[in-house]
């Protein structure tokens, strides 16, 4: 590990050390009698949000507001996130396009024509209040518009330098990310899926490998505090579907004739494994979708949780051990942000690989 590796993980504990700080101390303003809730805490730091909550100054909360875009039954409403002033109580109500809004644990319901404020139920419930239909650009859509705005930048930029290249031998950029083409291609692509049959594939490789791979090393960096599009369910589910329709539409007949009526094994035999190949199919997907879900989400939690030990214990000692541990899985975090991208692309690859595969005689 570098140093400036090393450094950059050492500021991200501390900034968090400082964000969860603000937050104990925001928690006990507003809730003197409850203690720190370490649950409620995580949850507010790995789930998506409607704007960045950056940092707390005298008192305030600096932030970057994104756009609320609503469809309600008077239409299409918009405003700025920064209008709810960061209340996550449903406290604070908006008024908008003949509509009450209120955002409850960032999630946004709009009031009863007759209600004035949210009212619950036992169990904390909104019992006034409907759910708009909510098309807002989140924290984790914008980080994913800048993650392929800088992709784009990358690439076109490798491509300009090689085009200028006389002897077509890469340099800046291009020199980076010319090894990993070469790798996706030589490592992933041409022995999953088959010398002759690799190239078609290879676009939709690199797109999810560079794609996994920029938004993993997103979600360590601590100034975004929080948006982890790996760490979405939504986003996983999106790319292992392209990867299920990609291997459906590959299959040769080769491969359905393996799953619905598998050569070489008795007939009772292949109506037995005909409903488990079909079966297998779509946990194929699932799997890709809760693999990479699970690995990125669990490695913040645990971080998290382990710096929630020293609130949890009210002692200044506990925190040598909590930011030392911390500060291990934090360095294992950033291995796992490209380990992942390349299990989710081998996999990808592999699925692709037996769908094209030909009958061997």
């Amino acid at each position: 590990m570098t140093i400036n590796t090393f450094k950059s993980v050492l500021f991200s504990i501390i900034f968090l050390s400082t964000t969860m700080v603000g937050f104990a101390s925001e928690n006990e303003e507003n809730k003197e009698d409850k203690d720190f809730d370490p649950k409620e805490m995580i949850m507010h730091h790995v789930k998506d949000a409607h704007g960045f909550h950056l940092w707390d100054w005298k008192g305030h909360a600096v932030s970057l507001p994104l756009p609320i875009i609503l469809w309600t039954d008077n239409g299409l409403t918009t405003f700025m996130s920064s209008e709810f002033h960061h209340d996550d109580t449903g406290h604070h109500v908006v008024e908008k396009n003949g509509g009450k809004f209120v955002k409850l644990h960032e999630k946004i319901y709009q009031l009863n024509e007759d209600a004035h404020s949210v009212s619950f139920d036992a169990e904390h419930h909104p019992v006034n209040a409907s759910t708009p239909i909510d098309i807002s650009i989140t924290r984790n859509v914008f980080m994913m518009w800048v993650s392929v705005i800088i992709l784009l930048l990358i690439f076109i930029t490798a491509a300009r330098r090689y085009k200028k290249s006389e002897d077509n031998v890469p340099t800046g950029i291009a020199g980076f990310i010319e090894p990993l083409v070469v790798f996706v291609r030589d490592e992933i692509g041409k022995p999953m899926i088959g010398e002759h049959k690799y190239k078609k594939y290879m676009p939709y490789l690199l797109t999810i490998f560079f794609f996994i791979w920029i938004n993993n090393i997103f979600g360590l960096i601590p100034i975004l505090n929080g948006a982890n599009l790996s760490g979405n369910i939504a986003f996983t589910f999106t790319l292992a579907m392209f990867t299920f329709i990609i291997t459906t539409f590959s299959g040769n007949k080769n491969y359905w004739k393996h799953i619905f009526w598998m050569p070489g094994v008795p007939v009772p035999m292949k109506i037995f494994l005909a409903p488990i190949e079909v079966i297998g199919m779509f946990v194929k997907p699932i799997s890709l979708m809760i693999r990479l879900f699970a690995n990125i989400t669990a490695g913040h939690i645990i971080v998290l949780a382990l710096m929630s030990l020293i609130f949890v214990f009210k002692s200044i000692g506990v925190a040598p051990v909590s930011v030392a541990f911390s500060l291990f899985i934090g360095v294992i975090e950033i291995i796992v942000t490209a380990i992942q991208a390349y299990i989710f692309t081998v996999l990808s690859a592999l699925y692709f690989g037996m769908a094209t595969e030909e009958a061997h005689h």
